[in-house]
């Protein structure tokens, strides 16, 4: 899944929203009365993508008797289904509707059937897609993605050797850093506390350090797996 970068909030604003979506891409396997059902689920950052994705595993599993996949994006207001031949509302929707009750978005499931010869019925279908497409989510687990806001620091070398060891207090990782005539320190931080670490950079410095914000992306920490609804 692409990472997404935002514009710096104008100052006044709220903290962005935090998103929750799926930690990582899997497959999980389950049977049902000699039928075998494959539960794929991604994270995506787009339709484009989640189209691509479902794509893929149609041309992988291009034997299967049916693809049938759900997505959700942009906070709920895009959601998609297909029961891909099954009968009418007893495959796409039970998967759409593990997929809504996950407590993520930004997400699609695609869930494979091979018909191993004895039918489920309407009951045995929604059953067998919606346990398959909540196993996928359940193993893909869930990942919370929070606003950061990336800074360059530049400082001496002497307030950096102060600067570095501070870091994990002031609540910062450095993602790189380049010596030359001074330091120049990239880091990360929750978007939040911008205006403290500069308070606390300066106060550090005794305002020396100059301090400026490069861009503020998403970046994922794992949620705890009681947020899933599913």
């Amino acid at each position: 899944m692409k990472k997404k970068q935002t514009a710096a909030p104008e100052k006044g604003e709220g903290p962005v929203k935090k998103r929750v979506t799926l930690a990582r891409s899997v497959t999980v396997e389950m049977e049902e009365r000699k039928s075998v059902f494959l539960g794929h689920a991604a994270p995506v950052s787009s339709e484009e993508e989640a189209r691509a994705f479902i794509d893929a595993k149609r041309r992988e599993y291009h034997d299967a008797t049916h693809n049938v996949y759900a997505y959700l994006l942009n906070g709920g207001s895009v959601a998609r289904y297909s029961d891909d031949g099954e009968p009418q509302g007893t495959a796409g929707i039970p998967v759409l509707n593990v997929v809504k009750l996950s407590g993520a978005e930004d997400l699609v499931v695609v869930v494979t059937r091979y018909f191993g010869g004895i039918l489920l019925g309407a009951g045995g279908l929604v059953r067998a897609y919606g346990a398959s497409a909540r196993q996928a989510v359940e193993a893909a687990g869930l990942a919370v993605y929070s606003p950061y806001a990336v800074l360059s620091v530049r400082m001496n070398y002497s307030d950096y050797q102060k600067f570095s060891a501070a870091l994990p207090k002031l609540g910062a990782k450095e993602d790189s850093s380049d010596f030359g005539g001074e330091v120049t320190s990239v880091c990360a931080l929750p978007a939040e506390a911008e205006s403290a670490f500069r308070t606390s950079v300066a106060e550090l410095t005794a305002g020396r350090a100059s301090v400026t914000l490069l861009r503020t992306e998403e970046r994922a920490a794992p949620a705890h797996s009681d947020q899933a609804g599913v």
